[in-house]
């Protein structure tokens, strides 16, 4: 197994930032471990918004979500020494089945701190890919003290779900194929919680199609990154309540350093906006995708001028949910009032 090919720099402030030279030797990596993932359109949905909209679909990825890039890149990366010693991280669900998946195929044993509200489809997986799961408190805070005391034990190899290097370098991947996929993008848009998806797309999009404009979309309910961003400076909740689960934590240094950067704008949806907009694409694309998923599609409904006349990337983050607890059966919603 080779060792990973870092190509960062610091930017300033002591951050490593990866270049997109990191994201094609991940991409070249990864390549054996995970799907080329699918665009695909909706006349309906386009008539709807009065834009474009291609769909990449990261919930027909290995483990049903993008993470398996980025856990697949930390990975495959790893010195023999260091992988025999395994990998943790802290997650709320897509993240842990990610690295699972990956350390899974190397064969290297996986430890994940979950908060023991994660949807149990989630645990499930991880599981299923061979990994010992921890459960904590749903709660930042109690996640990465958790966290702690397991590294600690194992001397495992810490994986962080988004404010790593080689993470961000495995999430460029995705628009990397994206813009091969699809020409003449006006806009991409994703979901941001800690911001490693829309961070790798930041790096991708900066490097190769500049003109193109970046948004995020989040919960109101877990508003942080917006707060954040027309702040100036990282705001983190310590524990949001929202029906999108993956979107629950906060920026960090690396993360930031992409978002503040690179970002046009955060733009936040209701809770009902975002079950709303997963109906819609279970309904009209007949595909499965999570409620983070949706809260792209949310978005682009929600703030229609920003993108009525565009051609715009839509990514579709994940498909991991629990079938018994679909989020239309536990209405009504409470929605914080932006």
């Amino acid at each position: 197994m080779k060792t990973e090919n870092r190509h960062e720099s610091t930017d300033g402030t002591g951050v490593s930032v990866p270049d997109f030279a990191a994201v094609e030797a991940a991409h070249e990596l990864i390549r054996p471990y995970v799907h080329l993932t699918p665009v695909l359109t909706s006349a309906f949905l386009n008539a709807l918004t009065g834009a474009d909209l291609h769909f990449k679909c990261e919930n027909f990825q290995k483990a049903g979500a993008f993470k398996v890039r980025g856990a697949s890149n930390a990975v495959f990366g790893l010195d023999e020494a260091t992988a025999k010693r395994g990998v943790a991280t802290h997650s709320s669900g897509n993240h842990a089945l990610s690295l699972s998946y990956a350390a899974g195929q190397r064969g290297i044993p996986v430890t994940v701190v979950m908060p023991h509200t994660a949807p149990e489809a989630k645990k499930a997986a991880v599981r299923g890919y061979g990994g010992t799961i921890v459960e904590c408190e749903p709660s930042t805070s109690s996640r990465e003290a958790t966290f702690a005391e397991v590294v600690a034990h194992s001397g495992a190899d810490f994986v962080h779900p988004y404010n790593d290097p080689r993470v961000i370098a495995g999430q460029a991947t995705c628009s990397r194929e994206l813009l091969q996929q699809v020409e003449g993008l006006d806009d991409v848009i994703a979901p941001i919680g800690g911001g490693g998806m829309v961070s790798g797309t930041c790096l991708t999009l900066s490097s190769i199609a500049p003109s193109t404009r970046i948004y995020a979309a989040e919960p109101i309910n877990a508003d942080d990154a917006a707060r954040s961003f027309h702040a100036g400076h990282i705001i983190a909740d310590d524990a949001p309540s929202t029906v999108a689960d993956g979107l629950k934590v906060p920026l960090k240094e690396l993360t930031w350093h992409f978002v503040s950067r690179h970002v046009t704008d955060v733009l936040t949806v209701s809770e009902q906006e975002i079950v709303d907009a997963m109906k819609l694409i279970w309904q009209r694309m007949k595909i499965v995708v999570e409620p983070s998923s949706a809260v792209t599609l949310a978005a682009i409904i929600r703030h229609r001028d920003l993108f009525v006349g565009q051609r715009v990337g839509v990514i579709l983050t994940g498909g991991n949910v629990d079938m018994d607890r679909l989020p239309w059966m536990l209405q009504p919603f409470n929605t914080r009032e932006s």
